[in-house]
């Protein structure tokens, strides 16, 4: 009796639980930015200022994206650098898993072609 209410191991196609788990780990992603994040050495144009001899410079943040095509670009406060620079590498994380969900998702259309 116990012998037929024991189910075989199912045969797990290895490139189904890889495309599952990237897609699982996608939604850790959600607070990511587009763009580049920026980091500025610039001198302010005072001439009394440290920055004025070139080698304390000021340094500023920005958030550069593409909007509808065009370049724009966003001041970053030196409080939320940190955190934007974080986000945008999320979009890094993003797009490397999107391209190996889309590698594997060929390879299985390639195998299934062959059949």
């Amino acid at each position: 009796m116990k012998a037929e209410t024991e189910r075989k191991p199912l045969a797990i196609d290895p490139d189904l639980d890889r495309r599952g788990r990237l897609v699982r780990s996608l939604a850790a992603l959600r607070e990511m930015l587009p763009g580049s994040f920026v980091e500025r050495a610039h001198k302010c144009g005072r001439s009394n200022c440290r920055c004025a001899d070139g080698k304390q410079l000021h340094t500023s943040f920005q958030l550069s994206v593409l909007i509808q095509g065009k370049p724009k670009t966003f001041h970053v406060p030196v409080a939320l650098a940190q955190e934007v620079r974080s986000k945008v590498e999320l979009r890094k994380r993003f797009d490397e898993a999107a391209a190996q969900i889309a590698g594997l998702n060929l390879r299985r259309f390639l195998r299934g072609k062959e059949k």
